[in-house]
């Protein structure tokens, strides 16, 4: 079994809940969403019972369209069907991939209201309208995002669970690791970062520390995800292709704002826009907007139409960058083990960065501003988070960078608002010029 975080995440909503909501895990396909839903009813509740709606019979789905007006009977029938006897608030009932079947999730305002059983829904692109048109979303349910293993979980998967906590204390007192221990940690980074924290791919590489397996299971991961364009996509799947496929391309360019020329000399904003909404929404990707008045709020002075596109498990990004060749062939595997990054493939890094700030509850913002009559206002600025009222900006570097110009000019420009400036990199911790220059594994403290 995995360990993973959002496992105490079900455990307190089952205690503050009481029977009072449902919870839906809303997450990527294969990212865990149906194993940790069974792990936990298996663990918790005197008995459950999980209905797949990916493959649940014609009875069930009769069942639950013709037949819940009668709850007493509804039950019985649901009882015998799965062979399970159900007991008063000591049973959970999941609904697995339940945007395959809408009516049931309309139908869990009515079983909370009933409050004999607890139950817990999982879902992939839950958030599509489609998924959601014509029926009524009960408020009686409480959303929990699940993302791919993140770093603490990757290591607690190689048996290291003492490693974060000392992580979490340098960061806290801004104390050096020492070059044998960052260099330790750094390698377990890298590995990590090779991997991804897809479930399958990371038991894959479990066994002999194998990245050829891994590899293997992130290519199924990466097909599935095309078959699902291909299914729920219909109408407009040849752009999400298009844009899907473009984004290791877009990612390797010095400014990895996502180029829409690229995918056709007349292409616009307008046309592709469903596309990248259909893979935001199916937790395929990760979308940074450019806020391009961070005096005003990231949000509220967001450009949807310019934006990066990070791909959600930097795992399956390094393997969707070398998909047409064979695993041997990815010179991405030996330049990151090896520290050989050049500056294309340092995005790399920046989308692992993505990935752990969205992990941590971050939607994600960068600021660019280019001024052609004027190259001193012209800056870049890689991540924005905020901190209570004031804004970090997050700048990811090489180990051998000799400036830090555009977060200068950030510094000088809204210095009012500025939190403490960040640098993430491969070297161990220091303050240099005002600004925190931190280790990349740290970003999963910010």
């Amino acid at each position: 079994m995995l360990k993973r975080k959002i496992y105490e995440r079900l455990i307190g909503w089952k205690k503050s809940s009481n029977g009072q909501s449902a919870i839906l895990i809303d997450g990527a396909r294969r990212v865990g969403k149906s194993y940790i839903a069974a792990e936990f009813a298996k663990n918790e509740y005197k008995s459950h019972i999980l209905i797949d709606f990916g493959n649940a019979p014609r009875d069930i789905l009769s069942l639950i369209e013709n037949e819940s007006s009668d709850l007493d009977l509804f039950f019985a029938k649901l009882s015998a069907f799965y062979s399970t006897r159900l007991y008063g608030r000591e049973s959970l009932i999941i609904f697995d991939e339940v945007q395959q079947f809408p009516k049931a999730r309309q139908l869990i305002k009515y079983l909370v209201a009933d409050g004999r059983y607890d139950y817990l829904e999982t879902g992939s692109l839950i958030r599509l309208k489609k998924n959601a048109e014509n029926i009524i979303i009960p408020s009686e349910e409480e959303h929990l995002e699940m993302f791919p293993l993140d770093f603490e979980e990757f290591l607690w998967a190689l048996g290291d669970e003492a490693t974060v906590p000392l992580l979490r204390h340098c960061f806290e007192t801004k104390m050096p690791l020492g070059q044998a221990l960052h260099r330790k940690v750094l390698n377990q980074f890298r590995q990590y970062v090779l991997v991804g924290g897809m479930p399958q791919a990371v038991l894959a590489y479990l066994n002999g520390k194998d990245f050829a397996a891994a590899d293997v299971a992130k290519r199924r991961i990466l097909q599935l995800y095309r078959d699902d364009i291909s299914k729920f996509a219909a109408g407009y799947e040849e752009k999400v292709y298009a844009v899907f496929d473009g984004i290791p391309g877009q990612l390797s360019k010095k400014e990895k704002k996502y180029t829409l020329a690229s995918l056709g000399k007349t292409a616009r904003f307008r046309a592709y826009e469903d596309s990248f909404i259909w893979l935001s929404e199916a937790m395929v990707v990760n979308p940074c907007f450019n806020a391009t008045d961070p005096n005003v709020g990231l949000a509220l002075s967001a450009d949807h139409t310019t934006q990066k596109c990070y791909m959600a498990d930097t795992g399956l990004l390094v393997t969707q960058t070398f998909m047409d060749t064979a695993f041997t062939d990815n010179e991405l595997y030996k330049a990151i083990l090896f520290d050989k990054l050049d500056i294309n493939e340092g995005m790399v890094m920046e989308n692992v960065v993505a990935q752990m700030l969205r992990c941590n509850g971050h939607k994600l913002y960068f600021y660019s501003r280019n001024d052609a009559t004027n190259r001193a206002n012209h800056m870049e600025i890689d991540f924005l988070v905020t901190k209570g009222k004031k804004i970090s900006p997050i700048e990811v570097k090489s180990a051998n960078y000799r400036s830090h110009s555009s977060l200068d000019k950030f510094r000088k420009k809204f210095s009012a608002d500025l939190g403490t400036p960040y640098i993430l990199y491969t070297k161990d911790v220091m303050q240099k010029d005002g600004v925190w220059h931190l280790p990349l594994y740290m970003a999963m403290f910010l």
